[in-house]
């Protein structure tokens, strides 16, 4: 199949390769899973829903297009398009430069779309972040840094994405695990041990979203209280009946109807972590100049506590924040 092999990125999970593949005439990516049960019974999942995903989207608009997989010493190894880096390692070697609200507004619409492909096949990706989203070409620009007019900022070439990973991805019908998501990506009813379903991708497209108008993750945070109280910092207090029917694994984290904090919190520091954090139209204004009004409104809507209550893909696509402005990012 391939004639040279060039690491793109690895993980726990394993390493992807980017390949010549010999026989199609192409670069491919190859995704070599680790032989340990886990990761293979995830990558076989994973081939499962890109199979399916492939035969909807024969475009291959939404998602990465898988080629062919198999089995080489027990370690699967799946196929696929080559694209760009991810949005993560966009802004990592950028050195966490925000995105311009226009070219937010482009890979959100995107990021829509794919979520409600998705979501009409009954799959729910359960995993979204900016490590999993990719730009479709490496390709990018220089332009005048504002400050200084130097021509030291880079911006994607085309605001084109698509989608990866979808070892964690779950069918609507089929029995869940009980926590999904990465860390600072997963919605208030997953911490709080409610169920999830679609909504939990839609919180994390919010989430998502600030991070590429900010350039730094909306909630960094590694403990599940601290979590909680930052969402209540940004976006006003937990609703009652939602804490009130916190599981056994998260009942600890309410006192008396209310969020036990600062009176659980673990460390100064963690106080300190959440209190600096402004609103969230707060935090907008002081990185976006035209249509903030409507993007805060738009995140408002993605980032509902209530899950039954948050805007599902379709109607999001809908939102003002991008019927109003057209494709006004351009280079």
């Amino acid at each position: 199949m391939n004639s040279a092999q060039f690491p793109v990125c690895s993980g726990t999970f394993g390493q992807v390769l980017e390949c010549w593949d010999r026989e199609n005439k192409e670069i491919v990516a190859i995704k070599v899973v680790c032989a340990v049960k886990k990761y293979s019974d995830a990558a076989m999942i994973e081939i499962d829903v890109l199979q399916k995903l492939t035969r909807n989207d024969a475009a291959g608009k939404h998602c990465v297009q898988i080629r062919n997989w198999f089995d080489y010493r027990s370690h699967i190894c799946i196929v696929c398009e080559k694209l760009g880096p991810s949005l993560y390692d966009f802004l990592r070697k950028t050195g966490y430069r925000p995105f311009p609200i226009d070219l937010v507004r482009q890979i959100g619409e995107q990021l829509l779309e794919s979520v409600a492909f998705m979501h009409h096949l009954q799959l729910i990706h359960t995993d979204l972040k900016p490590e999993n989203i990719l730009l479709v070409s490496s390709d990018y620009v220089k332009l005048p840094d504002p400050k200084d007019g130097s021509f030291s900022r880079k911006l994607p070439k085309s605001s084109a994405i698509k989608l990866i990973d979808f070892g964690s991805t779950a069918y609507h019908h089929q029995d869940r695990s009980y926590i999904v998501s990465t860390r600072h990506y997963q919605a208030p009813e997953v911490i709080l041990g409610h169920g999830w379903s679609y909504p939990c991708d839609m919180w994390s497209i919010g989430c998502i979203l600030v991070e590429l108008c900010l350039g730094e993750t909306l909630f960094q945070t590694h403990e599940n209280l601290e979590h909680l109280a930052m969402m209540e910092r940004v976006l006003g207090p937990v609703p009652r009946h939602m804490l009130e029917k916190a599981d056994h694994h998260a009942e600890k984290y309410v006192r008396r109807g209310r969020l036990n904090w600062p009176e659980g919190a673990t460390t100064r520091e963690s106080i300190r972590a959440v209190l600096k954090l402004p609103r969230l139209q707060n935090l907008v204004m002081q990185h976006v100049d035209h249509s903030a009004g409507d993007f805060i409104d738009l995140l408002k809507g993605l980032l509902a506590y209530e899950p039954s209550n948050r805007l599902i893909a379709q109607e999001a696509l809908r939102h003002r924040f991008f019927t109003r402005y057209g494709d006004r990012w351009s280079l």
